[in-house]
């Protein structure tokens, strides 16, 4: 089994002094994606060292250069895509002048949750009023975009449609800081309706797609009859031999079949591993343990049909998950262990 401390080296590699993260340093990817951050820094939401919160305000710094854009977009919806909030910039924070598929709700859903669950567990991620007014600002932000009809990019950044994953990171997000700001209840309403609409399915053209597992981990955000029936498709048409293809017919990376991205076993795992299956837990991290280098340095995918990893490695979200996946089975081991002691003593 890797050592974890391997992992975290490597992740660490790739923190910015700002406290934001390279998605990798492969020189398409040496750059800071905004919903890359969030995931990334996941595994630090449970350490006590601030490494979690300084991402978090290198990103509220960000939002803060770019207020007047935000500010714009509260009360007017965007048009173009380049008008949306940036969901990629430069290792110094800033946008970058080139076409990208920016329309990205689940970044900005992301954020928002990732500020509440850091609020929950007692860290300080707000600074000052400006920090809460910045949150405010893009709770009213996804309001005036409409998330829950909005056709975005999406997870994987491509053409534009209503997505499932992208609508259910804004409902989790927005009920993550109804504690902090003043979120409308009709907001949530009118995005849970939507997921009603949708799921299972990810969107109209894709019946299942790696990105509905984001619902299930970190999210919470689906009923238990619904994250089996998301587990199910995915794990049926999705699960491959190094991971998990994003969905039927993707065509990145693709070299006679579609590219089969690592951190889709660590992610199976997560999710079985909320939905209490730890027979499937085990599976997956046995799973995990396999695609994980000796070097720690977890690749984005395997080229689909050549079977190598692609120039993305290491990729700092793989890595974090992989991160996740062992560290959430070692403490269920270990309240396995004390409860079998407890109940032999008993």
């Amino acid at each position: 089994m890797i050592k974890k401390s391997k992992l975290y080296d490597v992740l660490n590699s790739m923190r910015l002094s700002n406290g934001a993260y390279l998605a990798s340093p492969s020189k398409h990817y040496s750059y800071v994606w905004i919903r890359d951050v969030c995931y990334t820094v996941l595994p630090y939401l449970y350490k006590n060292d601030g490494t979690y919160e300084k991402a978090y305000y290198a990103l509220l710094d960000l939002f803060k250069d770019y207020e007047w854009k935000i500010d714009i977009h509260r009360v007017k919806r965007p048009v173009y895509r380049y008008e949306y909030i940036h969901a990629r910039y430069s290792t110094d924070l800033k946008e970058l002048p080139v076409e990208w598929g920016h329309a990205q709700h689940d970044a900005i859903g992301s954020f928002l949750w990732g500020i509440g669950a850091g609020l929950s567990r007692g860290k300080r991620m707000i600074r000052d009023e400006k920090d809460r007014e910045m949150v405010q600002k893009l709770v009213e932000y996804l309001e005036c975009v409409q998330y829950w009809s909005d056709e975005d990019n999406g997870m994987w950044e491509e053409y534009q449609e209503l997505h499932a994953s992208s609508v259910g990171a804004c409902v989790a997000g927005l009920k993550e800081v109804r504690m902090l700001v003043d979120v409308p209840e009709d907001m949530i309403k009118k995005g849970e309706e939507t997921l009603r609409f949708l799921l299972p399915r990810e969107s109209q053209t894709k019946e299942t797609d790696l990105a509905l597992l984001s619902l299930i981990y970190p999210y919470q955000v689906v009923p238990r009859e619904t994250a089996l029936q998301i587990l199910d498709r995915v794990t049926s048409k999705l699960e491959r031999q190094y991971g998990c293809i994003r969905y039927i017919g993707d065509q990145y990376f693709n070299e006679g079949h579609e590219a089969e991205w690592c951190f889709g076993f660590p992610w199976l795992g997560l999710c079985y591993g909320q939905l209490g299956n730890l027979e499937k837990l085990e599976e997956y991290v046995r799973k995990t343990a396999n695609i994980i280098p000796e070097n720690g340095e977890v690749p984005e995918l395997y080229i689909g049909g050549a079977n190598v990893p692609n120039e993305n490695t290491p990729l700092a979200w793989a890595v974090s998950m992989c991160i996740l996946l062992l560290e959430y089975a070692e403490t269920l081991t270990l309240h396995h262990d004390r409860d079998n002691k407890e109940t032999s003593q008993g």
